[in-house]
């Protein structure tokens, strides 16, 4: 059910129109500087919404007794065996032209209707809507209508997908030829404004290294903000990736091979509330292999938001392509490909080391370990690595044993570039628990 809604209305305050003879005025159609055959009337189409009542109630010991209970048994606006509700079963036409929000359906009918005794010939009706950014034409035919006898209308509905705010003018123009074969034009601006009805924010943290081989984990976590003034229904929240990337969307709760929402079945958004929406992207293994690829500005992807409003009137907004700087990693990056978790006091243990090129050149890497307080390393320091080209990679095992208990931070590795003379120094790598085998539980 849909109701028309006139644009030219008085009591839309915010639509004017402007006249051939360029002097603003408030929208009567028939008020125009030459006297035309053709009447054009705009109107927007809007879905009514729900009939809200104002219960009035008492106790049986006051003085009006029943008398308010009855009445409102009697207002077929109410709902029957509920009649305390504030919601009636009846629908209210609105009344003005409201407000229009960004991601809407922005629909309108047109109607040009003849209103003299004449017979009008080949007439032409285009509807053009003019935006800060560019102008688009949203007639459904561009084609001539022979002919139009005396009382008859030319009727079409037009539809247009709101993608910018701001102010929009909707362009009706109207070209006939009368029977003596005079040709005549006119046409209409009609003036409304496009609101934001969410306010969205965006936040990136780098996730630590979980020591595989893909250690450029990022999280997003998407501030929503309902500014409207009424509740919506979230239909859809969802972070479209960039070629670099796959996504986990972590707004789910996971049991029993079934998920639920984190927000419950029935995703209300209320006025000025907020809600927050988390995601954990990874880069492709094609892409997290070629450590140049992900340095600097990266493309994350772009958010689809979804909603549902009054009686089912649907919005959806997708934002441009969100970008984040990418943690940056110097010349040289060392990870950690293999690492134990615990280990025992004084005994020797394995680590692999995953060294990646990530300049632009080929270096001649030399390995060197320095012993700290609690970790010492086995083996043979300056070991030679060798060249290693630009965006290549080496594996390296390396033993080493703590003499101290607790949680031990590995530390003390230097990588020198022996073509530049460089070093590079590595420390608080990762961290290992470091028990003694020797001690009961008990004790």
């Amino acid at each position: 059910m849909r109701r028309l809604v006139p644009l030219y209305s008085p009591s839309a305050a915010d639509m004017q129109v402007k006249g051939q003879s360029g002097a603003a005025n408030k929208m009567d159609v028939n008020q125009t500087k030459q006297e035309h055959l053709l009447a054009l009337k705009v109107m927007r189409l809007t879905k009514p919404t729900l009939f809200t009542n104002m219960p009035v109630t008492c106790e049986d010991r006051d003085l009006p007794g029943d008398l308010f209970i009855r009445l409102m048994k009697d207002d077929p606006s109410t709902v029957k065996g509920a009649e305390t509700l504030i919601l009636g079963e009846m629908l209210t036409l609105p009344q003005n032209f409201g407000n229009i929000f960004l991601g809407e359906t922005f629909s309108s009918y047109i109607s040009v209707h003849n209103d003299s005794n004449q017979v009008v010939k080949d007439i032409l009706v285009k509807a053009d809507l003019q935006t800060s950014s560019q102008r688009l034409n949203l007639s459904a035919s561009n084609s001539a209508v022979s002919e139009l006898k005396p009382e008859c209308c030319i009727d079409d509905v037009i539809h247009h997908e709101v993608k910018e705010i701001g102010t929009h003018i909707l362009v009706c123009a109207v070209s006939y030829t009368t029977q003596t074969g005079e040709k005549l034009y006119f046409r209409k601006f009609f003036k409304f404004q496009v609101l934001k009805p969410l306010d969205v924010k965006t936040k990136f943290y780098n996730a630590e290294s979980d020591l595989s081989s893909v250690t450029d984990e990022v999280f997003l976590e998407a501030q929503i903000q309902n500014i409207t003034t009424s509740p919506m229904f979230m239909e859809k929240v969802s972070l479209e990736p960039s070629m670099m990337y796959n996504v986990t969307e972590l707004n789910n709760v996971f049991s029993d091979n079934d998920s639920e929402s984190t927000f419950g079945k029935m995703s209300y958004l209320q006025p000025l509330d907020t809600r927050q929406y988390l995601y954990c992207l990874k880069p492709k293994p094609e892409f997290a292999e070629k450590a140049g690829v992900i340095k600097g500005v990266t493309v994350i992807g772009k958010l689809d938001i979804v909603w549902k409003t009054n009686l089912g009137e649907r919005g959806r907004l997708q934002t441009s392509q969100l970008q984040r700087m990418a943690p940056g990693y110097g010349d040289v990056r060392l990870s950690l490909e293999l690492i134990p978790d615990t280990v025992n006091l004084e005994e020797p243990f394995d680590i692999t080391c995953k060294i990646t090129n990530c300049s632009e050149r080929t270096m001649d890497l030399v390995l060197e370990m320095c012993n700290t307080r609690s970790i010492h390393w086995c083996g043979v320091s300056g070991r030679q690595l060798g060249k290693l080209s630009p965006s290549a990679s080496l594996s390296i095992p390396l033993k080493l044993l703590s003499s101290v208990q607790g949680l031990q931070s590995i530390s003390g590795l230097r990588l020198t570039d022996t073509f530049l003379k460089r070093t590079y120094e590595y420390d608080d790598i990762a961290q290992v628990c470091v028990v003694c085998p020797y001690t009961s539980p008990e004790s």
